[in-house]
C-alpha cells in the first residue's frame, strides 16, 4: 500500500478524533490500536476502499468524520505542536511503516463500549482496551 504525507495526516486525525480521551486512562496503547484497525483494513482487499484516507473518511466507519459529531470540529483545527496530537502523528507513523506490533491481534473493527452496534452481536472480541472493544470481522487473512 502506497503511503502519502496526506495519510499520515488523516490517520493521525482520526485516532486523534477516536482515542484521545483513552490516553489518560490507558496511555499510548489505546491510540495505537485505533491505527492498528485502520492499518489492518487497509491490508485486506475490502469495501473501505485503498488508501488510509479512503478507510478513514468512508461514510459511518470512524465518527469522529462524522460532521455531526463533535469530534469533526477539533479533528478539523488540531493542528501540529499540540503534545497530543504529535503523538498521534507519531504513532500514525509508526504503525503504517509497521515498526510497532498490532497490539489489537488483526482487528478491523472496534467500537465504545458506550454502545452496542448491531455487527458486533454474537461476535467474540478480541480485546478490551479501556472504552474500546476490538473484533476480527473480516475472514480474509493479512
Amino acid at each position: 500500500m502506497f503511503i502519502s504525507l496526506e495519510d499520515v495526516d488523516i490517520l493521525a486525525r482520526t485516532v486523534y478524533g477516536e482515542a484521545r480521551g483513552e490516553f489518560a486512562k490507558t496511555g499510548i496503547a489505546a491510540l495505537i490500536a485505533v491505527a492498528n484497525v485502520i492499518f489492518n483494513r487497509g491490508q485486506r482487499k475490502t469495501f473501505w476502499g485503498g488508501s488510509i484516507r479512503d478507510i478513514c473518511l468512508q461514510p459511518q466507519q470512524f465518527s469522529c468524520w462524522n460532521v455531526q459529531d463533535p469530534n469533526y470540529i477539533l479533528i478539523k483545527k488540531i493542528m501540529r505542536g499540540e503534545m497530543l496530537f504529535d503523538l498521534c502523528w507519531d504513532i500514525a507513523q509508526n504503525v503504517l511503516k509497521e515498526k510497532w506490533p498490532d497490539l489489537t491481534k488483526g482487528a478491523d473493527h472496534y467500537h465504545a463500549l458506550s454502545v452496542a452496534p448491531f455487527w458486533a452481536l454474537g461476535k467474540k472480541p478480541l480485546l478490551t482496551l479501556g472504552h474500546h472493544v476490538f473484533y476480527k470481522l473480516s475472514k480474509e487473512v493479512l
